[in-house]
């Protein structure tokens, strides 16, 4: 039985060179092409973590020996490209958002049922033995009923208004950057404590802060 999934990574930013690093380790994964569409950076990363590499994303999707791709381009890339991955057959786990709205996570998801192919948005949390140990705990109801949730993710960074975390071209700002994750766990926690997999929230209120001192927070409660 095939025990290890051959890899492509699509784009070569500092958290496509985490995956990347995760897979030398990995008793499951392969990394064997990454695709860039910039030549000396696709360079630097293949000197540090060595496999084929693919001067343009067509190209990457286009390499038989790749059955999955890690998506890790600028979020608004991310709808066209899963999509695309999913028409070339390829495994698809796209790092968070997932997509920059709703209408296009459905057309994301629509292409792979079609494609009859594995699709999956890189929320690190949601395999962590830490995050299944606390959703045994809710579920046995050791620490009570869960009544409320309130989440809250934020973080500091340098002021680039040009830069992915805070230009809203390139899907900047609190909400999509780190309010997924709040969304992400609160229904997540909310589902298990009703005894479902996860819960569609009845009413939400949520909102985002990105200032010129760089502070980069979200808070989302329901």
């Amino acid at each position: 039985m095939k025990s290890t999934l051959r890899w492509g990574i699509m784009g070569t930013g500092a958290i496509a060179r985490k995956f990347a690093s995760g897979l030398k380790d990995s008793r499951t994964g392969q990394l064997v092409a990454v695709g860039s569409r910039a030549d000396e950076t696709l360079g630097a990363f293949l000197a540090d973590y060595p496999a084929r590499g693919h001067a343009t994303y067509e190209g990457l999707l286009a390499d038989p020996e790749v059955e999955a791709v890690y998506i890790s381009t600028p979020h608004p890339m991310h709808a066209e490209w899963a999509i695309r991955a999913a028409r070339a057959g390829k495994h698809i786990l796209c790092e968070k958002p997932l997509t920059m709205n709703a209408a296009e996570a459905e057309a994301v998801i629509e292409a792979a049922r079609a494609g009859g192919v594995f699709l999956m948005e890189a929320f690190m949390y949601r395999c962590h033995p830490q995050t299944q140990r606390l959703l045994e705990l809710v579920r046995e109801g050791s620490i009570g009923r869960l009544r409320l949730v309130q989440a809250v993710f934020s973080f500091r960074s340098a002021w680039n208004p040009k830069g992915r975390l805070f230009d809203p071209a390139l899907g900047g700002g609190g909400i999509l950057d780190v309010g997924c994750y709040c969304v992400s766990m609160s229904r997540l926690l909310a589902g298990v404590g009703a005894g479902a997999a996860f819960a569609e929230p009845i009413e939400g209120r949520g909102w985002g802060i990105s200032g010129r001192r760089g502070w980069m927070n979200s808070q989302w409660r329901c």
